[in-house]
Parts: structure tokens; C-alpha cells; sequence
């Protein structure tokens, strides 16, 4: 086997196929109510795990063509350049989040909060004006899912809304 044929990261389009495997799985593992439109819970899960699966076959047939995974000079990623620490930290605590303040703070706080810290990971610095983009987009979400008939809880928990 040639030296060019063990770089290729086999490992990360197996890798997307396994997550997407693990998705098809757990969507296809809920119970099969239907929902809005007739459409279980399940639905939109399986549906992640499909395009995931497609997506691994693709990238696995990128790396048998032999393509570089590269930055492009249309990405402005310099390839050296180390991970920053605290933009994964920023980043995991707007994913982390919701799970703490949901209750407490409701859907359009956590949004805006998540939203905040997720556009400061990826370095932005205008945190007021996220701060309002964040929680326009958490009311209509709200307000969205509610229409539909979906409960996300109280729209503000803590001024018994």
C-alpha cells in the first residue's frame, strides 16, 4: 500500500456515516405518533441520519479521488493556525445552555443567550446587537412553535408568562 493512500482520512467519512447510522437508528427507535401533518417525531431525526449517511458516502468518495481537504482562500483559514480554546469554549457553552436555563429563563432568553455566546465563538463582537437578533429569533421561534400547537413552556418562566 503507497504512503499516499494511508494519509487519507478514511477515518472521518466513516466517521459521518456512523453518526448518521446512530441518527437513522434512534429516529427510527421513537414511538411513531404522528404529529403536525401526520408526521411522527422520528421523522426529521431519520431524516438527519439519511442526508448524514449521504453526506459520509460523498466525503469517502472524496477521499478515494484523492482530494486535499485544504483551507480555500475563500474560507480566510490560515493552516497553521492553532484552535482557539476560547472560541470552543463560547461555542460549547451556547450549546450547553439551554440545558441549565429552559426552565428557568424560557425558550426566547435561552435562545438569546445561545445565540450570543454561539456568534461570539465564531467572533463577532457587537454582543447587544446579537443579544437582540438572538432573542427576535428565539420570540418568533416561540411564537411559531405555539401556533403550531407545540409546547416549548412559558415564553418568560420567571414573570409567569
Amino acid at each position: 500500500m503507497s504512503a499516499t493512500l494511508q494519509r487519507r482520512p478514511w477515518w472521518l467519512g466513516l466517521a459521518v456515516i456512523v453518526i448518521g447510522a446512530i441518527w437513522l437508528q434512534q429516529g427510527y427507535a421513537l414511538p411513531d405518533a404522528s404529529g403536525y401533518g401526520g408526521v411522527g417525531p422520528g421523522a426529521f431525526v431519520m431524516l438527519v441520519g439519511l442526508v448524514l449517511i449521504l453526506l459520509g458516502l460523498a466525503l469517502m468518495a472524496q477521499i478515494a479521488r484523492g482530494d486535499s481537504f485544504e483551507p480555500q482562500e475563500a474560507e480566510s483559514a490560515e493552516a497553521g493556525a492553532k484552535p482557539s480554546r476560547q472560541a470552543l469554549a463560547f461555542a460549547a457553552a451556547g450549546a450547553g445552555v439551554p440545558l441549565l436555563t429552559m426552565q428557568s429563563l424560557g425558550f426566547p432568553l435561552t435562545a438569546m443567550l445561545a445565540f450570543t455566546l454561539v456568534t461570539h465563538a465564531f467572533g463577532s463582537r457587537r454582543l447587544v446587537l446579537d443579544a437582540v437578533i438572538g432573542l427576535v429569533l428565539g420570540v418568533i421561534c416561540w411564537m411559531g412553535f405555539s401556533w403550531l400547537g407545540v409546547t416549548l413552556g412559558g415564553a418568560l418562566p420567571l414573570a409567569g408568562w
